[in-house]
């Protein structure tokens, strides 16, 4: 396993502070690609398209993401994380402002689409700067816990998005909904070319030339594989709960996005608990093993009690919530520890496209189990993927 080198030219409050800028960078991102979840609503009462379609268009930006992933990490490992987040996050801001001038103007869905997916392609290379940076400027016994700060930017741009896109979009347009997106990534942006710089990486000769981690190893391959089943009931949780709760259970959008909101915080201090945990065991793999029993566990428990119509459902649906985004940020130190600085950013683009491929493809399908036959089955047919991942969790790597 390649382990980078930590430097020791910049200090302790200088580190953190690079952790806290990447970490903003990834909830832009999070915004942009998960916030169209919580314009379904306003997209089924102001274009009159069904839940399915609704729910595609939502997922454009998911799809733009998956892309583009994996020739941002290839640029990540060649180039460096600074300039690369420059370009990611300008790319960003453009594309989303076009968002929001769509959305003004009452241009056609399929434009609408077409700027989200640009938006989703323009950001997709802060996840795998995050993990670079935390593998590059963080010693291997502090990782688990700063990636899993890092990796707090996911529930936390969902919980951004449910506090504002949705509020926004009802009370004032669609247009002020999406403008979330811009704001967020221009403050991104600004605070990436204030404080973000590059950890010494290989370079030339020495990064060409390092091993290709896939390919004397079967590690890689099953943490990309259990990590694309995880995110299953994931994906599905951050993306019809909102619907689910406004509309099944005639919450009105405040009121949810102030519970989405609590629960993807929640969610976030779980991250960082459970990158914790790893850290104190010395093991990546354990923790996500008992995640992943316990996600799927919670994921059942969710389907039968609102089969009953139970105000239980609402507390089992904020236990889920909270455990399925556990395991992110300790799949992602291991596929970065194991890669090594040379190819790290093509294994985290991996990861990445991966498990946004196994999200797009399953939200449209979970729309229709939706429509079809209601939610206690959907959310008990992504229990199945949990199920599925236990065994193939790997060992850790000695």
């Amino acid at each position: 396993m390649t382990i980078a080198t930590v430097p020791r030219e910049i200090g302790t409050a200088r580190r953190w502070s690079i952790l806290g800028a990447s970490t903003l960078a990834a909830l832009s991102t999070a915004c942009v690609v998960n916030g169209g979840a919580f314009l379904i609503p306003e997209l089924q009462r102001s274009t009159g398209i069904g839940l399915p379609s609704a729910s595609l268009l939502a997922m454009m930006a998911s799809i733009g993401l998956m892309i583009t992933t994996i020739p941002w990490g290839a640029a990540l490992d060649r180039y460096g994380e600074r300039s690369i987040l420059l370009l990611s996050l300008g790319g960003t801001v453009a594309a989303t402002t076009g968002t929001v001038v769509a959305a003004a103007f009452s241009a056609p869905t399929w434009l609408l689409g077409a700027t989200l997916l640009l938006a989703g392609a323009s950001a997709a290379s802060t996840n795998g700067a995050g993990g670079r940076i935390v593998v590059g400027w963080f010693p291997a016994a502090q990782r688990g816990t700063a990636m899993g700060i890092r990796q707090m930017a996911q529930p936390l741009g969902v919980g951004v998005s449910a506090m504002t896109v949705p509020v926004l979009a009802q009370h004032v347009g669609l247009a002020a909904g999406t403008a979330v997106f811009p704001i967020l990534a221009t403050i991104a942006l600004a605070v990436t070319a204030l404080v973000i710089i590059d950890p010494p990486h290989p370079a030339g000769a020495s990064a060409a030339a390092a091993p290709n981690p896939y390919r004397h190893s079967d590690f890689l391959w099953r943490v990309h594989g259990v990590s694309v089943l995880l995110v299953i009931p994931q994906m599905a949780l951050w993306t019809f709960v909102p619907v689910w709760l406004m509309v099944d259970r005639g919450w009105a959008p405040a009121t949810a996005g102030v519970l989405v909101t609590v629960t993807q915080i929640v969610g976030a201090l779980g991250r960082i608990a459970a990158g914790r945990w790893s850290d104190q065991w010395g093991s990546r793999m354990r923790p996500i093993r008992i995640i992943a029993a316990a996600a799927a566990t919670a994921t059942i428990l969710l389907a039968v009690t609102d089969a009953f119509n139970s105000p239980v459902a609402i507390a089992i649906m904020v236990a889920a919530s909270i455990i399925t985004v556990a395991d992110n940020g300790l799949a992602f130190t291991s596929v970065a520890e194991f890669a090594g600085p040379s190819w790290s950013g093509r294994a985290l683009a991996f990861q990445n496209t991966a498990q946004y491929l196994a999200g797009s493809a399953a939200v449209p399908l979970i729309a229709t189990t939706i429509d079809g036959v209601g939610y206690p089955i959907a959310f008990a047919v992504t229990a199945i993927a949990p199920l599925i991942a236990l065994p193939l969790v790997p060992r850790d790597p000695r």
